[in-house]
């Protein structure tokens, strides 16, 4: 989705017109500057355009307060980073030596730029708004109110007609295939072993790569893109403004995947995080695939490998499908293995199963294992289709779908994978009226 940024000194109403855009209350609001300190980060929809929106804390140039010139690198990294910028003033206050800063670094720059004049509440107010066409944003300004929705619309119409960035060949066929993990886990030196040069940074200092490089390449006539993304932390972790960004880029980076490797180091095991960031890439319908790195500094036995997968399915559960791939990025061990296995994953996540063979599994299914019954009512599965592949969505017809028990649609959905495969893709069951 394109990336919109809101940003403006402090107390211009960021925090309360990102609440009405998003729905939500995700951003503190106070009558007091300063009060948004870490980008708060949601997803907006207008006429049915999807983007997401970062409110930043109140720009503060110069500031010597630690506070203020963090926020400030808030706003520049956003403005390095975002689609599109919804520049918020104060129709109050009118313009100050601030608002004009900040403009003259906007009009640098090729972002496009939203002037919204906040808190244009009464008729008198929407007439003083025109006093900011002086700060040189263009032609058209936008006279608003945070609190009570005036104006918000014409401001988002002209957003989403006026897309930030176009979108990509709905033709572009090439896998994308992400590494996603904690900092430090080896992503970038894993991507430097599989192609062959020295692509991305490599230190040993977590958290290096904070940018998200795309690199296309052939692999057996294949083509694909590799993204390597910077590590995700906790955000009690994050210290530094720009690895907070870095980690709503590596949530873009799985958006925009096909596969998703997640990448663990072998000497520390499955960590809570890790599970966390799998399983966002799984209810985003990604293929799955689990990397573990650094394998050449992991004492071994004769059954080594095979225990730890095991070790990883049992607290896993429910993503027992992801397959497992043993590495050594320093020693290029079986780095390939990595891009096979992926490429496997990308061409299962297409596949289509015929309507006739679905049927037959349906049939041997239940009359190994029927349904439980629903409110006294026998729930019977009539038929079942495919209707979609990337990713694959599997329909079933039921007289009573919603009375269809969870651990049923588990049954199902594991019998299925025994009968058709699709290993490391979320596979998505539904039930409809029959």
């Amino acid at each position: 989705m394109p990336l919109v940024a809101i940003v403006g000194r402090p107390n211009v109403g960021k925090s309360t017109f990102f609440n009405r855009l998003t729905e939500t209350r995700d951003a503190i609001v106070y009558d007091e500057p300063g009060v948004t300190r870490d980008r708060i980060y949601g997803e907006a929809l207008w006429n049915g355009a999807a983007f997401a929106l970062v409110d930043t804390g109140g720009y503060v140039p110069r500031s010597a307060d630690r506070f203020e010139a963090a926020i400030r690198e808030q706003v520049e990294i956003a403005l390095a980073e975002a689609d599109a910028v919804i520049f918020v003033v104060d129709v109050t206050t009118g313009i100050t030596d601030l608002d004009q800063e900040m403009a003259s670094i906007l009009r640098k720059g090729k972002t496009p730029v939203f002037l919204a004049v906040n808190k244009s509440d009464n008729e008198a107010r929407r007439l003083d708004a025109s006093e900011f066409y002086s700060l040189g944003l263009g032609e058209r300004l936008f006279a608003i109110s945070s609190v009570n929705g005036s104006g918000t619309g014409e401001l988002l119409d002209a957003l989403v007609e006026a897309p930030p960035h176009a979108a990509e060949s709905e033709d572009d066929e090439r896998l994308r295939l992400a590494f996603i993990g904690r900092p430090n886990v080896g992503k970038s030196s894993l991507t430097n072993a599989l192609l062959g040069e020295e692509r991305a940074i490599v230190t040993e200092i977590a958290g290096t790569t904070r940018d998200q490089l795309d690199t296309p390449f052939r692999h057996f006539g294949r083509d694909l893109v590799l993204v390597d993304t910077a590590g995700l932390r906790r955000r009690s972790k994050v210290a530094e403004n720009v690895e907070f960004y870095a980690t709503l880029r590596t949530q873009r980076a799985i958006e925009s995947a096909h596969v998703c490797a997640l990448l663990l180091d072998g000497t520390e095991g499955l960590q809570a995080q890790d599970i966390a960031v799998l399983k966002e890439a799984e209810a985003q319908k990604k293929g799955l695939l689990i990397v573990v790195n650094k394998w050449d500094l992991v004492e071994k036995e004769t059954n080594t490998a095979r225990d730890y997968a095991r070790r990883i399915h049992d607290r896993l559960q429910t993503l027992s499908y992801v397959p497992v791939v043993f590495v050594s990025a320093l020693t290029k061990q079986r780095v390939g293995k990595v891009l096979e296995t992926a490429v496997q994953i990308g061409d299962e996540r297409g596949k289509r199963i015929s309507t006739s063979k679905i049927n037959e599994f349906l049939e041997e299914a239940t009359a190994a294992h029927a349904p439980p019954p629903w409110r006294g009512v026998s729930v019977k599965l009539k038929f079942g289709t495919q209707v979609r592949s990337n990713p694959p969505v599997i329909a079933f017809f039921a007289n009573h779908p919603t009375g269809v028990h969870e651990s049923y649609v588990r049954f199902l959905s594991n019998r299925f994978r025994e009968a058709f495969g699709f290993e490391g893709v979320p596979l998505t069951i539904v039930f409809k009226q029959k």
